[in-house]
This record gives C-alpha cells, sequence and structure tokens, in this order.
C-alpha cells in the first residue's frame, strides 16, 4: 500500500514509517518539525541523540534498502496538503501530525490558542483535501483516551447505545477531556464524524492511551535510527520520568495520592495497531473507533513498579508526593472497553520487569544527558505556567 505519515519526525511517526516500510509498503512522511521548535522553546530535548528526518531517512535507506519519500510542510496550510496528496496519492494517511502534549496547552493563552488552532485547522485542511483528491483514502488518525475522561461509568469504543423515554440510538460516547490539548482531539474526532457521514470519508480513530518504551525492532538496528525519548514535564509522561529520576536518584514525583488510573501501551503494539488498522479499512461514511491500550495502572503503581525494579539493580528510590498541578480526579471508577484491536489480531505486549530494567539501563548510559531542572513540574491547570517571562511568551507567537 501506498502510506502517508503526518507527523513523521516524531517519538510515534518515525518508528511507523521505518515498521511499515519494512514490510514492503511504500512510505512518505511529512513533517514541519514544529515539535523540536517547541523543544527550543522550553530547553528540552529528547534523552537519546535524534538525528534529523531527512538524515534518518538517508540512514534508513542505507540499512534496510528502503526509500521514504519526505515531504516538509503545515497542515495548517490548505494548499500544501492538497500538493502533498496529489503528489504521492496514499492508499492510507496516518495522522499523528499535532501538538501533543496536555501541559504545553495549559501554558498561556499563547499555547493553548495555538494547540487547538494547530490541531483542529490541520485536520480540518487534511479532510477537505481528502474530499477534493482522494474521497477512497483511508484515515487513520491518532486520538486520545484523554477525550472521555474518568466517567464513573464503563467506557466504550467510541459510541454508547442510549435508551431515553423509550427510544434507543447509537450515539458518540459523552466527551469530559482533561486539557485544552485533549479538547483539540475531541474536536477532531466531531469533525471526522461529520465529515464521514456527509461526505462519505472513511476514518479510524485511535483513541491510545499512554505510550511507553525507548525502541522498536527498527530504531534498535542504528543509533542513528532512534526516535525521541522524552522525560520533562511537558513532553515526557509518568514512567519515563520515574525511570530518569530513579536513574539520578531523586524522589519520584507522584502528582497527589496517585490513584489516577489510565490505559497504557507498548510502543511495539502502537505500531502494529495503526498496522492492524490500515490493513483493515473502514467502510465509505464509516467513523471507526478503537480504543488503544493493553492494560492499565494508576500511577503510583507504576511510581511502585520503578522503585522495585531499580532496587534490582541497585538503584535508591524513594517516592514523593507533590500537590497534583492537573485539574483531575485523583480517586475515580476508571474501566474502559479494548477489544476491537484484539479481535483484528493485536497480541499485547504487557509491561514487564524487564522491559523496566531495560529502560533503566539505557538512560544510565545516557545518564549525562539529563537535565534535572525539566523534570520538575512548572504548569499548573489553575495558573498556568510558573513565571513565564515575555520573551517566553513572544516566543510562542510564531
Amino acid at each position: 500500500m501506498r502510506i502517508l505519515i503526518l507527523g513523521g519526525d516524531g517519538y510515534l511517526g518515525w518508528p511507523t514509517a521505518m515498521y511499515l516500510s519494512q514490510r514492503g509498503h511504500q512510505i512518505a512522511v511529512l513533517d514541519n518539525f514544529g515539535k523540536r521548535r517547541w523543544e527550543m522553546e522550553l530547553n528540552v530535548e529528547p534523552l537519546l541523540p535524534i538525528r534529523t528526518l531527512h538524515d534518518r531517512v538517508r540512514h534508513w535507506k542505507e540499512v534496510s534498502g528502503h526509500g521514504i519519500e519526505l515531504f516538509v510542510g503545515d497542515l495548517r496550510n490548505y494548499g500544501i496538503v492538497a500538493d502533498v496528496l496529489q503528489s504521492f496519492r496514499p492508499d492510507a494517511i496516518v495522522h499523528y501530525g499535532e501538538q501533543p502534549s496536555a501541559p504545553y496547552s495549559m501554558m498561556d493563552v499563547h499555547r493553548s490558542v495555538f494547540s487547538q488552532t494547530n490541531n483542529v485547522v490541520g485536520t480540518l485542511n487534511l479532510i477537505w483535501a481528502m474530499k477534493a483528491h482522494l474521497p477512497d483514502c483511508h484515515l487513520v488518525k491518532l486520538g486520545t483516551m484523554g477525550e472521555y475522561g474518568t466517567p464513573n461509568i464503563d467506557i466504550e469504543e467510541g459510541y454508547i447505545e442510549i435508551e431515553h423515554k423509550g427510544r434507543k440510538d447509537l450515539l458518540p460516547f459523552p466527551k469530559q477531556p482533561g486539557s485544552f490539548y485533549h479538547l483539540s482531539k475531541v474536536h477532531d474526532s466531531h469533525n471526522l464524524h461529520f465529515a464521514c457521514r456527509i461526505w462519505g470519508l472513511r476514518a479510524t480513530d485511535l483513541n491510545q492511551g499512554v505510550v511507553y518504551g525507548m525502541e522498536t525492532e527498527e530504531t534498535a538496528l542504528n543509533p542513528d535510527l532512534a526516535t525521541s525519548f522524552h522525560y520533562d514535564e511537558v513532553f515526557g509522561t509518568a514512567l519515563n520520568r520515574f525511570c530518569v529520576q530513579a536513574v539520578c536518584g531523586y524522589p519520584l514525583t507522584v502528582y497527589g495520592k496517585g490513584g489516577q488510573t489510565r490505559g497504557f501501551l507498548n510502543i511495539r503494539d502502537t505500531l502494529r495497531c495503526v498496522e492492524l488498522s490500515v490493513l483493515n479499512p473502514a467502510a465509505r461514511g464509516e467513523m471507526r473507533v478503537y480504543n488503544q491500550f493493553t492494560e492499565q495502572f494508576s500511577i503510583l503503581e507504576l511510581a511502585q513498579l520503578v522503585r522495585q525494579q531499580a532496587a534490582k539493580l541497585g538503584f535508591s528510590v524513594e517516592l514523593d508526593h507533590l500537590p497534583n498541578p492537573r485539574f483531575e480526579k485523583e480517586e475515580h471508577y476508571y474501566h474502559a472497553a479494548h477489544t476491537k484491536l484484539q479481535e483484528l489480531g493485536l497480541r499485547p505486549r504487557l509491561l514487564s520487569d524487564e522491559l523496566i530494567q531495560s529502560m533503566l539501563r539505557q538512560i544510565e548510559a545516557h545518564r549525562a544527558r539529563i537535565k534535572p531542572d525539566v523534570i520538575q513540574p512548572r504548569v499548573t491547570w489553575q495558573q498556568g505556567m510558573e513565571k513565564p517571562s515575555e520573551k517566553f511568551l513572544w516566543a510562542a507567537s510564531y
């Protein structure tokens, strides 16, 4: 198949490109390198050294013999989107090309407005270009489990049957997003659902849980093919942060009581989920929703797992419960359906002691690159970024 990957320079986009290329598909990637600019704004960087996308595409060709076509452009520019679709003419599009951070979207008005404008406008341009030029193309869009929030009922996969005053209907599951970033994903889902209903487009919305893991089969082939691993408070995840703190000898920063429960999955399972979605496209006029995670943990459970495995490697680790900077329930019911991808053939790789130890060892090997000052939370949902400077704010208004 011909597959276009939007956001091909990112943590998931680049491994997905190599994974699908290795399996014989013709791959193109599109990116505007926005994530690298946001990292520079905040003085954060991935733990592993990351080559430019141009260099990685070249190294992939040398290592695998497979070529990847590279486009540079911004999804907010409709002309660029339309030109890329007409030039490459993909059978499927995998859409990772959005601002991915909840804390970034809560820093200040500039980053909040940018997050929603960037994400919603980019996706709108894409679906309009698909309608005009490739109406039969299948869009696989990365959503998030954070769209649902933490309702006091079971979370279904996208839709729920409701009976009201003697009548029944199958309706989109209610959304209670937890940040302006998550709200942008809700807007995407509504726009996609609308476009599929009225234009007959086909789409799969992957409501993904938190992804962990530092490498895939393809990134492990050569250090020049590595993907990003963030541990900072803005672009990192709790598991990444805990592992880095354990190696540094810092207490693991558990937000609040640590009872917040979320779905998680291995990065290799993310690639497989995308592949299964691409190989089994939605019907014309259908927007499918898959809940993409394999197991769930509370934040406190994750911290305890890391502490246990770090102790086996000789690291002495303590826990530190900080006031929760986010606006979220710390004790709540959480049970989400996630069977559809397994029915298509997903065989989950569950979080193991060995994997946590492997991550700790890899982090130890790059310990000199750790910036401890970017780990502590400075962004709160109530007040935004702590003491932002005028220069800092101006940088976000490009």
